[in-house]
């Protein structure tokens, strides 16, 4: 079974960090990318953050490029991703996923819980 367990979020002051961790199962890690979405109240689910499994090369949204770094344990089938400086904008539920290379398609069109992330101001 495809499974993704994400963790870490919580409530910071704008200025903040957070690293959030997702753990995949119930297939192969390195067969695809591993991206990091975010989801706010009233609007899309938005990619902001991806990996390539294999190379290590990433990817970042505009909106939170120098303020995000996406990383892996490949070892332990885990994606993190470390949030800094952070926005009350950036304030929305995060989701990992497995995602073709070069895009934010979900392989398995599923999601898990995701981890909650507020920012205040």
């Amino acid at each position: 079974q495809v499974q993704q367990v994400e963790s870490g979020g919580g409530s910071v002051q704008a200025g903040g960090s957070l690293r959030l961790s997702c753990v995949a199962s119930g297939y192969s890690y390195s067969l695809y990318c591993m991206g990091w979405f975010r989801q706010a109240p009233g609007k899309e689910r938005e990619g902001v953050a991806r990996i390539n499994t294999i190379s290590g090369l990433t990817y970042y949204a505009d909106s939170v490029k120098g303020r995000f770094t996406i990383s892996q344990d490949r070892a332990k089938n885990t994606v993190y991703l470390q949030m800094n400086n952070l926005k009350p904008e950036d304030t929305a539920k995060y989701y990992c996923a497995a995602v073709f290379c070069g895009s934010w398609s979900n392989v398995y069109q599923d999601w898990g819980q995701g981890t909650q992330v507020t920012v205040s101001s």
